[in-house]
C-alpha cells in the first residue's frame, strides 16, 4: 500500500504493461473480508470488511477502517455509503460510533461477546468507520513523532487520501451517493474533510467520490459561541453558581485566542467542583463508577435495563479490542503496535497542534455549494450543549424556512427541529453527547430523515 498519487501512477503503468489485472481490487477485498468476529451472533446477513489503507508512504501512516454493509435483504448495492468519524481529538470511531452507537454489534459487559443493535444504521446505508488520525485505535504511523504533531489540517488531508485509496480497493462504491457523519470534535473533522472533497471535485462531471452532504451531532463548531452556549447551559441547568457563571463569561473570551487565561482556568476548576460527580456528557444519568454493579444486577429482573444507557461501555471496548483473537479477526495490529489499544489516545489528544477557531466559514462555503447539511444535538449534554449549537447556527444568519417545531416518535415528542435555507437543525430530547447511545430509536429516525432529506416526522 502507498500514497494515493504514487499508487495511481504505478497501477496505471503496471496495467498498461499487463502486470495488474482488473481483479486486483477484488483480491484486496477478499483479504479484508471479516468471516466472523469473536462473540458475534451468527448469520447476521450482511458483509463486513476491515483493514488498513496507507495514507502516507514516507512516514508509514496507515488508517484502520471497518466497513459494515447493509443487509443483503435490504439491497446494499442500492444504498448510499456513509463515513462515520468520532472526535476527541484522539478517539476511536471503532470504540464509540461502531461499538456503542450506530454499529451492528454492541459489546456486552463481559468484554467478550457481542449482541445485535436493533437500531444499527447499516440497516439504512453502508457504514464505513475510520480511526483517524494515525495513532488512534488501530491506526498507526511508523514515524513516532507523527503522533505528537497531528492537527486538523493533516487529519483532513490523511482522511482524504484514505478515501481516494479506499475507493480504489472498493470500486463498486465509486460514484455511489456518499455522506460524512460524526460527532463531538468531528464537528471539525467532518466539515473540513467535506471541504476538501468539494474542492477536489470541482470541475469533475461524474466524480468518484459522489459527495452529497454531511451530518454532525453535538459538534464543536465555533469556539466563541460554543463557550458562551456552554456556560449558559451550565447556569440554566443549575450546574454552577451565579458568581461562577458571571466569572466564566468575563474571564473566558475565546473569540480571538485558543489559550485560556489563568483566570479562566481557575473559573473552570471552580465550575468542575460545583458540578460534582456527574456525567457531564449526560447530566441526568449516573456516572459509570456508581452504576456498573447496579446494572449488572438488574438486567435479569428488568429486561429494559439492557436497552438503557450504560455509562461503562467504553470499558467493554477496552477489554474486547485488546484480545488477540479479536485483532486477528479484524486484520488489525498487523505491525505489532507497541502500545495497548485504548478508546482514546492521550498522546494524540494532548499534543494536538492546529485547530481553527471556527467552522462557520466552511459551513458558508458548503451551504452556497448546495450540499445537504444537518446538525443535531442531544439536549442533556453539558460538554457541547444544545445552546452552544444554536448560538453557532444563529451566527450564520440563515433565512428560516420552517420555524421551530416538535417532531414525534410513536406519538411522543422526540425533540425539536428548525429548517433553514441550506441547513436543518434537530434536537433529540433526553439524549446526551452520544445521541445514538442514549436515544437509539430516535437517532435512527433522525438518520433516516437525513438520508431521505425529509423533515422530521410531525405526527
Amino acid at each position: 500500500m502507498m500514497g494515493y498519487s504514487s499508487r495511481f501512477y504505478l497501477v496505471l503503468l503496471l496495467s498498461i504493461c499487463g502486470v495488474v489485472s482488473l481483479a486486483s481490487p477484488i483480491e484486496d477485498q477478499k483479504r479484508d473480508r471479516i468471516t466472523q468476529l469473536p462473540g458475534q451472533p451468527k448469520n447476521v446477513g450482511f458483509a463486513q470488511y476491515s483493514g488498513y489503507v496507507t495514507v502516507n508512504e514516507q512516514s508509514g501512516r496507515a488508517l484502520f477502517y471497518w466497513l459494515v454493509e447493509a443487509p443483503v435483504s435490504r439491497g446494499p448495492r442500492s444504498r448510499p455509503l456513509v463515513l462515520w468519524l468520532n472526535g476527541g481529538p484522539g478517539c476511536s470511531s471503532i470504540a464509540y460510533g461502531a461499538s456503542e452507537e450506530i454499529g451492528p454489534f454492541h459489546i456486552r459487559p463481559d468484554g467478550r461477546s457481542l449482541y445485535l443493535n436493533p437500531y444499527a444504521w447499516n440497516k439504512l446505508a453502508n457504514i464505513l468507520f475510520l480511526d483517524s488520525p494515525a495513532g488512534v485505535g488501530f491506526s498507526y504511523s511508523n514515524k513516532t513523532t507523527d503522533l505528537y504533531t497531528f492537527g486538523d489540517q493533516r487529519t483532513a488531508e490523511d482522511a482524504y487520501a484514505f478515501l481516494v485509496n479506499w475507493f480504489e480497493r472498493f470500486p463498486q462504491y465509486k460514484h455511489r451517493e456518499f455522506y460524512i457523519a460524526g460527532e463531538s470534535y468531528a464537528g471539525h473533522y467532518v466539515p473540513q474533510l467535506a471541504q476538501i472533497v468539494y474542492q477536489k471535485n470541482k470541475g469533475i462531471q461524474n466524480p468518484v467520490i459522489n459527495f452529497k452532504g454531511f451530518m454532525v451531532g453535538n459538534a464543536v463548531t465555533d469556539d466563541y459561541h460554543d463557550y458562551v452556549g456552554t456556560f449558559e447551559y451550565w447556569w440554566t441547568h443549575g450546574l454552577v453558581s451565579d458568581s461562577t457563571y458571571r466569572t466564566l463569561k468575563i474571564a473566558c473570551n475565546f473569540g480571538s485566542s485558543q489559550h485560556p487565561s489563568v483566570q479562566c482556568m481557575q473559573a473552570l476548576r471552580v465550575a468542575t467542583v460545583e458540578q460534582g460527580n456527574i456525567d457531564p456528557y449526560s447530566v441526568y444519568t449516573q456516572p459509570c463508577n456508581n452504576t456498573a454493579s447496579l446494572r449488572r444486577g438488574l438486567k435479569g429482573r428488568y429486561p429494559w435495563m439492557s436497552r438503557a444507557y450504560d455509562p461503562c461501555t467504553e470499558r467493554y471496548s477496552d477489554s474486547y479490542f485488546n484480545r488477540p483473537e479479536v485483532q486477528k479477526a479484524f486484520h488489525a495490529n498487523v505491525t505489532g503496535i507497541p502500545y495497548e489499544w485504548k478508546a482514546c489516545s492521550d498522546i494524540v489528544g494532548n499534543y494536538w497542534t492546529d485547530s481553527p477557531l471556527s467552522m462557520l466559514p466552511i459551513y458558508q462555503e458548503l451551504i452556497s455549494a448546495g450540499y445537504r447539511i444537518w446538525v443535531y444535538s442531544g439536549d442533556t449534554d453539558a460538554v457541547v450543549p444544545v445552546t452552544a449549537t444554536r448560538y453557532s447556527i444563529d451566527a450564520l444568519k440563515l433565512p428560516t424556512i420552517i420555524n421551530w417545531y416538535p417532531w414525534y416518535d410513536s406519538g411522543k415528542v422526540g425533540g425539536w427541529s428548525q429548517v433553514y435555507k441550506g441547513l436543518t437543525m434537530v434536537t433529540v430530547r433526553g439524549a446526551g453527547h452520544e445521541v445514538p447511545l442514549h436515544r437509539p430509536r430516535q437517532a435512527f429516525i433522525l438518520f433516516s430523515s437525513f438520508l431521505q432529506n425529509k423533515f422530521m416526522p410531525t405526527s
